[in-house]
């Protein structure tokens, strides 16, 4: 466990540094550009633990202890004295629109990376999971709408679905645009094309604690294995009750068991409950067990667990791994598809939470992201750069709020001094400086407390 912290530590760290190192370039190569001196480019901020002097300007080039962001320090007549020599060098003496190319250029250095990354990715391949569906939950959305279990989504509305990745977003999209009906076209079992229409009730389903897909009744398709112990845990419940590698469980209080869902379901139900199980051993035959699930907080719930696991599904698990490739200018112009689609649905999100349409608990923290880093580079490399695109979306997206302090906060007043042909006065300034610092304060505490929440579950 410790390894894998490190490893996802690791993982973000180096994701950060990249995302970071490239909105800093962008604000820094366009000061450049716009006659502006720069005189510290650092990458994070506290003690610096590396620099240099560089040729050009004396500009100095820090690497910082505390990597969780980064800044670009230009001269300015506000925040010291500037000789008279380098006045015209000074950012506040350059046009507003010399300002505004300055600010904005942090976040589309963001935007290009992630073209750039998903145009690298859709072009060497990206593997990824078939939308197959699973168990459909009887009186759910998706039960009620007809789907049944390995139904392939090809397309969800107008976009095409080749991963269970895209199905999610594109689900996710549509669940956004409110109430009514979602239409899927999915290929049956038998190799049938059809239509779906599922009903949904947006603001309820952002709303709600858990998996916005799982709310609705759909489920990632997992093969139907009966329920043969694969691997325990030493000290789990399973252990305990006296079960072994390679044992059936045939029956649980004289109740049939067929797969391993039944299994997994009838365990997640039943915490703190002694269960009278019947398993089939190899060596001895049939055997009765008295088992009693451990109680774990989960999304909301208190469910059962054993500490046991299957291992035969993964001989059967081939169907639904996809590998999804395209051309170099069908992946170029993908690229900038995804970008945008992952902007408008972070955007659409945000003002979900704004307005109350979508629960808190959607926002992630450091600690959040760090896991996700983690999981997607041991997947593989593709998933890691897949990963470091949607972060570096959702970074340009954040900055160009229109909160003072961030990038959009500076573009704000600027479009002050467009409309009123002057500067914002310095007072207001202040006061919205002031005002930014409250709500990214109230932002990270409220993405630190689920973090910490989601841990502790």
């Amino acid at each position: 466990m410790f390894s894998n912290a490190l490893y996802s530590i690791a993982a973000f760290l180096v994701a950060l540094g990249v995302l970071i190192s490239i909105h800093e370039f962008g604000h820094f190569w366009v000061a450049r550009k716009m006659g502006v001196k720069v005189l510290k480019f650092s990458i994070g901020f506290g003690k610096p633990i590396w620099s240099r002097k560089g040729k050009v300007d004396d500009t100095e080039y820090v690497l910082a202890s505390i990597p969780l962001g980064g800044y670009v320090k230009m001269l300015d007549e506000r925040e010291g004295n500037v000789h008279p020599d380098e006045v015209d060098r000074a950012f506040n003496r350059k046009s507003v629109w010399a300002r505004i190319a300055v600010v904005i250029a942090g976040p589309v250095a963001n935007f290009l990376l992630a073209i750039a990354v998903y145009w690298i990715v859709m072009m060497t391949g990206i593997s990824g999971i078939a939308p197959l569906l699973g168990e459909i939950d009887e009186g759910s959305p998706a039960g009620n709408a007809g789907f049944q279990f390995e139904d392939r989504i090809d397309s969800i509305g107008d976009k095409r679905t080749p991963t269970w990745s895209d199905a999610r977003i594109a689900l996710l999209d549509q669940a956004m645009s409110g109430d009514g009906a979602i239409e899927f076209n999915v290929t049956t079992v038998s190799g049938e094309s059809v239509t779906r229409e599922l009903q949904v009730d947006g603001s309820k389903i952002l709303k709600s604690d858990g998996d916005v897909v799982r709310n609705l009744g759909i489920s990632q398709w997992w093969p139907k294995v009966p329920a043969v112990i694969g691997g325990l845990q030493p000290d789990g419940a399973a252990t305990a009750a006296g079960l072994l590698i390679g044992d059936q469980v045939i029956a649980v209080d004289g109740a049939a068991i067929e797969t391993w869902r039944d299994w997994v379901l009838l365990i997640r139900a039943n915490p703190e409950k002694e269960l009278q199980i019947t398993v089939e051993r190899e060596s001895t035959g049939t055997v009765d067990l008295q088992l009693t699930p451990k109680a774990k907080e989960a999304q909301g719930s208190t469910i059962g667990f054993i500490g046991a696991w299957e291992t035969l599904s993964s001989e059967q698990a081939g169907k639904a791994r996809v590998v999804v490739k395209y051309p170099p200018l069908e992946a170029f112009t993908n690229g900038l598809a995804r970008t945008w689609e992952m902007s408008v649905l972070t955007l659409r999100m945000l003002q979900k939470l704004l307005i109350g349409e979508a629960a808190i608990e959607n926002i992630s923290g450091p600690i959040s992201i760090a896991q996700f880093a983690g999981q997607s580079a041991s997947i593989g490399l593709d998933h890691y750069l897949n990963f470091i695109a949607l972060i570096s979306i959702s970074l340009a997206v954040l900055n160009l709020l229109p909160i003072p302090m961030l990038d959009g906060g500076h573009l704000l007043f600027y479009l002050y001094e467009i409309i009123f042909r002057k500067p914002l006065p310095e007072r207001a300034q202040l006061i919205g400086q002031q005002f930014g610092i409250v709500v990214l304060g109230c932002l990270m505490f409220v993405a630190f407390y689920n973090d910490i929440w989601r841990l502790l579950q």
